[in-house]
Formats: C-alpha cells, sequence, structure tokens
C-alpha cells in the first residue's frame, strides 16, 4: 500500500518554544469550527449529521484523547497492539467522503502513541474510497541521543516508555500552512488547541495577539467536550431547570463556533435541531475542569475567564466574551505525563435479590476479606467494597440510608483492590469465586478479573526540551487507481440518515416544545427561599470534571443572585463533610475506620474555592479525593462524575 502514497514536501521539526510566525496572513474574516467528538467513545454519528447540517464547516475537530485513553494505547501498544485509537477506521469511514466533498478538513488527536501509523490506516481508508486527499500529521518526537542532531536516524517517531507532553497549537499551524491537507492526526495535544489552530491559521493571528488567543481558547474550551456545550449530560428529569424531553435528547447535536478575525466569539447548534444551548449549558462547560478560573494553565496562554458571560443572540447561537490572558499570560514550561506501573488490580461482583439481600452481601464481603487476610495478614487496606443499588456512588444523605436498606431487593457486591503483585489480584478473583459454595444464600451472576494497572505522572518540562515533528503524505490516486476506477462518487459510502425512531416508553409523552419554551427563558424570577431546609437541587446546578487525583465540580445556581447566599454555606468544611463518605473502604464502615478516614481528610484533602463572576458561580477544587485517579481507582465511577448529585442532594438552609 505504501507505494500509492507520496510524501508532500518536506518534514519539519522544531522546538516548543514560542517563536511569532512571518507576516502571517489572514485567509477569512470568520472561521467555523464544528466538534465532531468529545472523547473516544463518542458517536460518529452525529458528527455526519453536523457535517450535513452544517455545510459552511471549514474544520471539524475530533477530540478523543484523555488521560485515561492515553494509558490504554500506551499499555496495547507494550503487547504489541495499536497506539493509535482502533475507532479511527470506523470514523474516516463515515465523515471523510463528505469532509472532502465540502472542504471541510478534519483534526483529530486519534494518533495518540503512534500519530504515524495511524497516518497510514487513513491513507488506506481513503484509497478504498477512491478518495485522493493529503494527510498531515503533527506530534511530539525525541532525540535518541540527546545530542538534539535532527537527522531521521536520531529522530525517535514513537516516544519512549510511552511520555507524551501536551503540546500547544503551532505544529497544527505550521501543517496547515505547509501542507494544507484534508486530514491531521496529532498525538497529545491540549484539547482547545485542536481549535486554535485553525483558528491562529485562518485568521492571521499571531502568538503574541494575546487577547484573540484568549478568546480562541475559550471558543475551544467551550466545545471540547461536544454535546455537553448543547444538552448532552444535562438532562435531569424532576429538575424543571433540566428536564429535556426524551425527543430532545434523542436529536442531540454537536456545537460549532463561528470565531471572527477580531476575536468575536459566537457557539451554535444547528437551527432545528434538538437538545438546548443556553446559558446554563455554557457556564457548566466554562467551568468544567478547570480549576483556578484566574489561571487556567493552556500551552498557548493562560487563561482568565472570571469575567467571561454569555449573551443569546438565538435559541441556537450565543456571544460569548470576556475571556482575556492571565497576569502570567504564556507558560514557560508544558505538562507532561510519564507512564508508572501502579500495580495490579483485582475486582469480583455477585448479586442478591430479596429479603436482607444486604445483610447476605454484608456477610459475602466479610468472607471474602477474611480469606484474603488468611493468606496475606495486613491486606485489607488494599481492598475496598460497596454494593450498587445501596451506596456504590454515596449519592444519599448518610441520614437516609437505613430508609434506602429496607427498600432494596435487588442489590450487587462489588469489591476492587489494587495490590502490588499480581499473585494477590489472582489470589482475590479466586477467594471472591468461591462464594458460590462457600457463601450466604442466593448470590449469583459473578465477574470477576485482573488487569496491570498504568498511573501516568504528571510533571513540568521546559518548552526547548520538547520537539515536534510534521509532514504530510498524498495518496497519490494517479498510481492507487486507472482512470476507469478513478470515479470518486463509486466509493461513496453513506450520504443519509435512516428516519426511523424507537416508539417513547409508556406512560411518556411527547414535551419537546414545552421544553423548547421552558429552556430556552433565561433565568427564574424569584430567588431560592430563606430559613427553611430544601435540596441544593432546588437552588443550582453542577457537573464534575477530574484531573488526576484531583475533582473540580461547579455550583451554578438557577437565579444568579443566589450566589451571594451560597458563598456562605459552601466552604471547604462542609465540602469535605459531603464527600468525605466516599472515602469508606467499606459500605459498614466501623467507628475505628470513619475516625481514620476523618484524619486522613484532614491532612490529606485539599479544597479550594473560587468565584467566577462573570456567570455567578462558584468552582471547588478538591485535592486528592479521587483514589489515585481515573487510571487506578477501585471506584465503580472512577472519574468522579456521580458525585455532582451527591453534592445536589444535600440540604441546606439559605440565609
Amino acid at each position: 500500500m505504501m507505494d500509492n502514497h507520496e510524501l508532500y514536501g518536506s518534514d519539519e521539526f522544531d522546538d516548543c518554544l514560542i517563536k511569532l510566525r512571518d507576516n502571517p496572513t489572514r485567509r477569512r474574516d470568520r472561521v467555523y469550527i464544528g466538534c465532531g467528538a468529545g472523547f473516544s467513545g463518542d458517536r460518529p454519528m452525529a458528527a455526519f449529521k453536523l457535517l450535513q447540517s452544517v455545510k459552511e464547516l471549514n474544520y471539524i475537530v475530533l477530540e478523543c484523547l484523555a488521560e485515561r485513553t492515553l494509558a490504554d494505547r500506551y499499555k496495547e501498544m507494550i503487547s504489541g497492539g495499536d497506539g493509535y485509537d482502533p475507532r479511527i477506521s470506523e470514523w474516516m469511514h463515515l465523515l471523510l467522503p463528505l469532509a472532502v466533498e465540502q472542504g471541510t478538513c478534519i483534526v483529530t488527536n486519534m494518533g495518540a502513541m503512534d500519530p504515524i501509523s495511524a497516518q497510514q490506516k487513513v491513507l488506506e481508508i481513503s484509497s478504498s474510497l477512491g478518495l485522493d486527499i493529503t494527510v498531515g500529521v503533527a506530534h511530539e518526537v525525541a532525540f535518541k541521543n540527546g545530542s538534539g542532531s535532527r537527522s531521521s536516524d536520531n529522530i525517535s517517531f514513537v516516544m519512549d516508555g510511552g511520555i507524551s507532553t501536551y503540546l500547544g497549537a503551532a505544529p497544527i499551524v505550521r501543517c496547515l500552512e505547509l501542507y494544507k491537507p484534508n486530514v491531521i492526526i496529532t498525538s497529545r495535544v491540549a484539547d482547545a488547541a485542536l481549535f486554535l489552530g485553525p483558528m491562529v491559521y485562518e485568521l492571521g493571528w499571531n502568538w503574541n495577539d494575546l487577547e484573540l488567543l484568549a478568546q480562541g481558547t475559550l471558543a475551544g474550551h467551550l466545545l471540547e467536550c461536544g454535546g455537553q456545550l448543547t444538552g448532552g449530560y444535562f438532562m435531569h428529569p424532576g429538575d424543571k431547570h433540566r428536564d429535556i424531553s426524551f425527543q430532545c435528547l434523542l436529536d442531540l447535536p454537536l456545537p460549532f463556533a463561528e470565531i471572527s478575525y477580531q476575536g468575536e466569539v459566537c457557539v451554535a447548534k444547528p437551527d432545528g435541531s434538538g437538545g438546548v444551548l443556553n446559558f446554563s449549558t455554557c457556564a457548566q462547560q466554562l467551568l468544567y475542569e478547570i480549576a483556578d478560573p484566574s489561571a487556567y494553565v493552556t500551552p498557548d496562554v493562560v487563561l482568565d475567564i472570571r469575567d467571561v458571560t454569555f449573551e443569546p443572540l438565538s435559541s441556537s447561537k450565543i456571544l460569548c466574551t470576556g475571556a482575556k490572558p492571565s497576569a502570567s499570560s504564556t507558560p514557560e514550561k508544558l505538562l507532561q505525563l510519564v507512564p508508572k506501573e501502579s500495580g495490579w488490580k483485582g475486582w469480583g461482583e455477585i448479586s442478591y435479590g430479596g429479603y436482607e439481600c444486604v445483610k447476605r452481601a454484608r456477610a459475602a464481603e466479610y468472607l471474602v476479606r477474611s480469606w484474603m487476610e488468611e493468606s496475606y495478614p495486613g491486606i485489607n487496606t488494599c481492598i475496598i467494597s460497596y454494593i450498587i443499588g445501596r451506596d456504590s456512588l454515596k449519592a444519599i444523605c448518610n441520614q437516609s440510608i437505613a430508609s434506602v436498606e429496607a427498600g432494596c431487593r435487588d442489590i450487587r457486591l462489588r469489591m476492587d483492590g489494587l495490590f502490588e503483585v499480581e499473585e494477590h489480584a489472582i489470589k482475590f478473583v479466586r477467594e471472591f469465586t468461591a462464594l458460590y459454595t462457600n457463601g450466604p444464600a442466593g448470590g449469583g451472576g459473578v465477574s470477576t478479573g485482573h488487569k496491570k494497572e498504568v498511573l501516568l505522572v504528571k510533571q513540568l518540562v521546559g518548552r526547548e526540551s520538547i520537539f515536534w515533528h510534521i509532514s504530510a503524505t498524498n495518496t497519490n490516486m494517479a498510481n492507487a487507481f486507472n482512470h476507469e476506477h478513478g470515479d470518486i462518487k463509486k466509493f461513496r459510502t453513506r450520504t443519509s440518515i435512516s428516519a426511523n425512531s424507537v416508539s417513547l416508553p409508556d406512560g411518556l409523552i411527547d414535551l419537546s416544545d414545552q421544553n423548547s419554551q421552558t429552556l430556552s427563558s433565561t433565568f427564574p424570577a424569584f430567588p431560592a427561599p430563606s430559613g427553611k431546609k430544601i435540596l441544593l437541587y432546588e437552588v443550582a446546578h453542577s457537573r464534575v470534571g477530574d484531573k488526576g487525583n484531583d475533582m473540580n465540580f461547579s455550583i451554578i445556581p438557577h437565579f444568579l443572585q443566589d450566589i451571594e447566599r451560597l458563598r456562605k454555606i459552601i466552604n471547604p468544611e462542609w465540602v469535605k463533610m459531603v464527600l468525605s463518605p466516599l472515602l469508606n473502604p467499606s459500605p459498614f464502615p466501623h467507628p475505628d475506620a470513619i475516625s481514620r478516614r476523618d484524619k486522613w481528610v484532614d491532612e490529606n484533602v485539599k479544597v479550594e474555592i473560587y468565584e467566577v463572576k462573570g456567570v455567578h458561580s462558584l468552582n471547588v477544587v478538591v485535592r486528592n479525593i479521587l483514589d489515585s485517579g481515573v487510571n487506578c481507582s477501585r471506584r465503580i465511577d472512577r472519574h468522579g462524575k456521580t458525585i455532582s448529585d451527591i453534592i445536589l442532594s444535600q440540604q441546606i438552609v439559605l440565609p
């Protein structure tokens, strides 16, 4: 297949020091950039619909890489598998024909640990589709002997040990300048930079245009999670501010942005589409995983979003203003992730139902812990357990646990251990499986497993020591196909979507129009009541994000002026009180275990609370709360996403 591909121009290498562009050209007054994917498990069909309905899109970004997926690709690569996202074939088969026809460039970080191999895969796909395209790569490289010699035999295109650095937008801009490719495949590029690169290239910006870079990075940050901006992960039945209908959610669109050369940013969804785009969805995404809102660090600019606000221009379009560079406008160092083996995970699940099922699960937990202790004294500190259907997410107040337990008739015990050696993980799996003949009555549906876990250790590195490489290859269809088979239309894939739909569940009615009216309105007219117990749900909404072992959650009031009263309640002590049950090692903790937990929380868990005045909200960062983070956490919710409902289900009394 390689014989049918031609190198396009020459390779280029550079370090990550900031270098101003020479006489940048403004190619457009406005650029349209869509988000086709917000994570590795996103829906290709939604991206196809975005391409179909927004024909003016100049770029569509597939953001499919996170710390978890990066670690997964590393583990797969060292086992002899692919270092890039294997779903790239599915995405490109569906999107390439329409993107090429409309002149939309696809930018994606699906290259992960091995962008060069991902490039070859896309070239193979384009050839099979009869498409003559150019595929560029922009990715991190290393020099083998440390001398910095840029000869080809001194360059490692796959990073040793799986090390990966968050690159900025510069390699994407340079790739566009040199090759004007149809597809750009990157390694670990900062999420917002995937969107910023096309803006800088098309709008003639330079790296010292910090106000413009700030607005552009804001646009990228709002878009990077895809449907979360347009109503995905927002629907909440029973909450009148977020009760989107099933049909409205089914027709959830992906977002796009219109950015002018002067830095005006509008985010939008296709006219007539479902979902919802409003102040609340924008505010949730604005605060997502940003930590300190006065200094959100990206490789290209340190962003201050405290004064960002949103002005609806229609039910499908919102003007975004107020982003500015922070006092320390550009980071001197870049964030690097270094894989480190963190032990062996072993886990097991078993179901119990009917009378006293919780007590039987408690007996099963006791037995497995005791059997493990017989072989390896002290090993119980490596094991946590919880009951799915009772307390696995800790999403209820401690006071109501008894009433929940009384209603349990169908539960599942899950136990997770993170052990230093594989032998212990295997032993755990075997002891858990033994519940079938040695445990309480009526247990069934056992599932177990064990695997090696990899933690990504974070460190900061100087820009001058990080290098990137760009190149491009063309499918060279003149060699791949003769003129008789060169008709692209013959190789076209899907160009339309079935109109078939699934009927609503019994008892539900179509509330699409009512939802649209309610959710497009701005804010409720009245503040929350004072002096009475109410659920935080009634006052605010929230979303949780994670960065390593740290959690970031927002508190966004429905009535904006309620923020002044919420500030008096949401303090570090309140946050620790609400979240400390997450650290319980068992659904049935002994008083001594709770005392040890509280002591550990006081010494290790740090809470930072920031006010974001532009959206009248709080952004809360909780350090060291996620059981070492997504890659090796023993919790059923590794990311901590469900913690937003733990927070919102708390009873409060507003002054």
